[in-house]
């Protein structure tokens, strides 16, 4: 059967959400289905390359919408975005045999997912990985309880409720639905996971050990976006403490953000700049062997709705290496991880817990070998893509059987 899943943005553009649905795409093309996707406006925005109507990426066929201008219109922007998507939608249900539309968030998906899905008799499953309306206030598009907040997480809880079916990323986010009145039998978590071949332990990469100059010290490492909720600019303060006791350690943060020239700024008036590396992204190819030159990972999110919700993929990905890692207490971290067997967790946002967690964890080799195995155990236990993906086949069927 073919699955027409509708995308905010895709490959190539790299991104949690990005590398999230490739592996869905390619699980569910093990179990049988063949998906089929659409990326919306938002790609075109963002992609600066050559845009096309059609890409093929990894033998699965990506559908383009094309550019939506005057995004200095709100209202009028987002109504031409969804009726842009829907076209593209009815195109492709005419040109594909789709058995299935599955829309992943936000609602500007959903909502011409719902209308096409009527139109056509197909039906429609609505994904939520995050809420949109939570990552905003992080931005600073708006704050919590502001009038756009509560119309965007008005909408967003109408989609759901229209939706044949709802899947979620994680508990707490179904938590937060089923207190929204949507009923817990209607909304199935699909967990993040990883795949086991791309994040093994293997040996460091040595050229970005030697470019780097980290090879033969203590790395202290965080390997994602610099968002502010990620908390990085505690952990540079953190490291900075650890450091005037242990001048064998070097932080390396890879990857890159809103953040990145706040934390240069923040390690310059540290005076460490010469020990935070920041070599910005890389291949996705090569994390691999960037975290094998990693000895311990470190997590330290803000408290705020979003992280409290959503549970993050990075830490799967460390365990799966066999890495040590440290993370704040927030709920999408407690989630996961487990104190003191699959990691360390500190109080979140406390400058002096987070230094205790580091120096306990680099100086107690049976510590970090006991979270090193057992972390790596419970990921190949419960979280590759192949297990936590299981659940779309119950979902499809159920609804391809009530259609």
């Amino acid at each position: 059967m073919k699955i027409l899943h509708i995308l905010d943005h895709s490959l190539p553009l790299h991104s949690g959400y990005t590398f999230r649905s490739q592996s869905i795409f390619e699980a569910q093309r093990n179990m049988g289905y063949e998906p089929v996707v659409l990326t919306t406006p938002k790609q075109e925005e963002n992609w600066k390359g050559d845009s096309t109507g059609k890409d093929v990426i990894n033998g699965f066929h990506y559908y383009r919408s094309g550019k939506v201008e005057g995004r200095a219109w709100p209202v009028l922007y987002e109504a031409k975005h969804m009726v842009k998507t829907y076209r593209r939608i009815m195109e492709i249900l005419k040109r594909e045999e789709i058995g299935l539309i599955h829309a992943h968030s936000p609602s500007l998906n959903g909502i011409p997912a719902l209308i096409a899905g009527k139109k056509t008799k197909t039906p429609v499953v609505y994904e939520i990985r995050a809420f949109w309306e939570d990552a905003a206030v992080d931005h600073g598009a708006y704050k919590e309880g502001a009038f756009k907040y509560r119309l965007t997480k008005y909408i967003e809880t109408k989609v759901c409720k229209k939706a044949g079916h709802v899947a979620i990323l994680c508990n707490g986010l179904k938590k937060d639905l089923e207190e929204r009145g949507i009923a817990g039998d209607k909304i199935t978590p699909v967990f993040n996971g990883v795949n086991p071949d791309d994040f093994a332990p293997c040996k460091p990469d040595e050229e970005y050990g030697k470019k780097w100059g980290v090879e033969g010290k203590k790395v202290i490492g965080f390997i994602g976006s610099f968002y502010r909720y990620e908390g990085l600019d505690l952990l540079v303060k953190a490291f900075g403490k650890l450091s005037r006791h242990d001048d064998g350690c070097v932080l390396l943060l890879v990857g890159g953000g809103e953040m990145e020239a706040e934390l240069r700024a923040l390690a310059r008036q540290m005076g460490i700049e010469d020990r935070v590396i920041m070599p910005g992204r890389v291949p996705h190819e090569r994390v691999a062997g960037v975290y094998a030159m990693v000895d311990v990972l470190v997590y330290p999110r803000y408290p705020m709705r979003l992280t409290e919700l959503v549970t993050p993929l990075k830490p799967l990905e460390a365990m799966a290496m066999g890495k040590a890692l440290i993370a704040s207490d927030v709920g999408g971290h407690r989630e996961l991880i487990s104190d003191g067997e699959t990691g360390v967790m500190f109080p979140a946002g406390d400058l002096d817990g987070l230094v205790a967690a580091l120096g306990r964890v680099l100086s107690d080799e049976h510590l970090a070998a006991t979270l090193q195995h057992q972390g790596k155990t419970w990921v190949s236990r419960a979280h590759t893509w192949a297990k936590t993906t299981s659940v779309y086949r119950d979902i499809y069927d159920a609804q391809v059987h009530v259609g």
